[in-house]
């Protein structure tokens, strides 16, 4: 059975570069209900512009795995992976490099209270962690920790990528992006170890996880958490960071297949 894969991101723009790091050529294009369109690379891999925030972005999710599941003739999934741009918490994440999660945190679902934040857990009301299996987090690391590869490319000739500088660390999902020093200097005191935030990654766990399927966050840095600056965001070089970092992978995690120990 062919290793297959759901590759979710907010925006066109991730999707691009994604699918540019694959270097598996021009996907083709399905249909799925609700307007969203899965970009199929090869039966192999599959990008889905999923939309911004976590709610948007779960019922896109959900959408593609469950029609693989009724109409798909190509196996189930084995891996969904939430990807593109974020901010970063220095010194852990500075702009240029990735993020891989160790686990994906819904940052702001819980409640306010006169001694401070509950998490939905303390609330009793669900989860508000997915943790990533430490063997498929090894296995995204040591890609990128090899380096500069050299390897044939899509066309012909040779391609060079040199991996960008990462890190291993809790990923936030917030459903507002951090823009004070206040807030953000919150968020580091109640997730001391987290290295970014972004929007989508707990919606794309929830909906893998509704289907017993693994998840993984993988972000580049665009810009600092903290005061909102746009004249500092260096969005370009994040999704540049991004389209390297999974043309590293898609040499290795992309194709092996990989079962949860």
């Amino acid at each position: 059975m062919v290793h297959r894969i759901l590759i979710v991101t907010a925006v066109a723009a991730e999707a691009d570069s994604v699918s540019a790091g694959l270097g598996l050529g021009d996907p083709g294009l399905l249909p799925l209900p609700g307007g969203l369109t899965l970009r199929r690379h090869r039966d192999r891999v599959d990008v889905l512009v999923g939309g911004v925030g976590p709610a948007a972005v779960a019922a896109a999710t959900g959408t593609a795995l469950a029609h693989e599941a009724l109409t798909g003739d190509r196996g189930r999934y084995g891996l969904v992976v939430s990807a593109g741009i974020a901010g970063g918490f220095l010194p852990a994440a500075p702009v240029g490099s990735v993020v891989v999660s160790s686990a994906i945190v819904a940052a702001d679902l819980g409640a306010e209270t006169p001694d401070g934040y509950l998490a939905v857990e303390e609330l009793g009301f669900g989860r508000s962690v997915h943790h990533v299996p430490e063997a498929l987090t090894d296995r995204i690391t040591t890609a990128l920790t090899s380096g500069s590869t050299d390897t044939a490319g899509p066309d012909a000739g040779t391609t060079s990528t040199t991996a960008p500088p990462y890190a291993l660390a809790p990923v936030l999902t917030v459903s507002t992006v951090t823009g004070t020093a206040r807030r953000a200097a919150e968020l580091a005191e109640r997730h001391p170890t987290a290295a970014a935030e972004a929007m989508e990654g707990f919606g794309v766990a929830e909906a893998a996880a509704a289907h017993g399927v693994p998840v993984v966050e993988i972000r580049a840095v665009s810009n600092a958490v903290g005061p909102r600056d746009r004249a500092a965001w260096r969005i370009g070089e994040a999704l540049g960071a991004l389209r390297h970092t999974f043309e590293l992978l898609s040499r290795t995690v992309l194709v092996e297949p990989w079962e949860p120990s």
